[in-house]
């Protein structure tokens, strides 16, 4: 009974997972829930549960296969390069809409190289701006995340390297968002309400472009 619960809550969030197209989370999490299956199906005698079983695997060896025929498509030559136009005053591109389906489990380290990413609106010196920044790596080494900044004179590339292949280019780098008009605005907290400036992001993987 409990790797039967296993099984349906594994495969559960592998449709979830895929109908966020978060495919190679969706993926694993099919993989291992076919597995759970697989071991149900060899541990009972039971020839209607054998046969529910058999089906299940089916349709979701099915769907995996699918899943692995896309991923595979999606990195060939002409398929691996993404561009997202952001026009001005559009929403609905905060980090989290835009960066979600590149932060898989794979994802271990990330690389941020932005020339203005020490910047705010209310910019009071560059002091500031590293003890904000320091306060940001105290906070997120609470949560097991290890932060390292360093500083270049003279840094003029945009771009986001994730560990898993994936490159993000943003053309105004990450500070494409406009001033929220107030604390109390739409907007100020939800990054998806906040209105943009117009800019363009491409999305590569390494593996098929020559020079990134």
């Amino acid at each position: 009974m409990a790797e039967g619960a296993a099984a349906a809550a594994m495969l559960r969030r592998a449709v979830e997972l895929d109908a966020a197209s978060r495919f190679p989370e969706a993926l694993l999490c099919y993989q291992e829930g076919i597995d759970l299956l697989l071991h149900l199906l060899k541990g009972t005698k039971d020839e209607t549960k054998k046969s529910h079983y058999r089906q299940k695997i089916s349709d979701y060896m099915d769907r995996a296969e699918q899943i692995k025929k896309f991923l595979a498509q999606e990195k060939e030559d002409g398929k691996h390069h993404r561009q997202i136009k952001i026009e001005d005053n559009a929403t609905g591109f905060g980090y989290e809409s835009l960066f979600r389906r590149y932060l898989t489990e794979a994802v271990t380290e990330v690389w941020v190289e932005d020339p203005y990413v020490r910047h705010v609106h209310q910019d009071r010196g560059k002091d500031l701006q590293a003890s904000g920044l320091e306060e940001i790596r105290q906070s997120l080494g609470k949560h097991g995340v290890v932060l390292e900044i360093r500083y270049s004179p003279s840094i003029h590339d945009r771009e986001i390297r994730f560990n898993s292949g994936w490159v993000i280019k943003i053309g105004r780098g990450l500070d494409y968002f406009k001033k929220p008009q107030g604390r109390f605005s739409l907007g100020f907290c939800d990054l998806d309400l906040r209105p943009c400036h117009e800019t363009t992001v491409d999305i590569f993987h390494a593996e098929h472009t020559k020079k990134i």
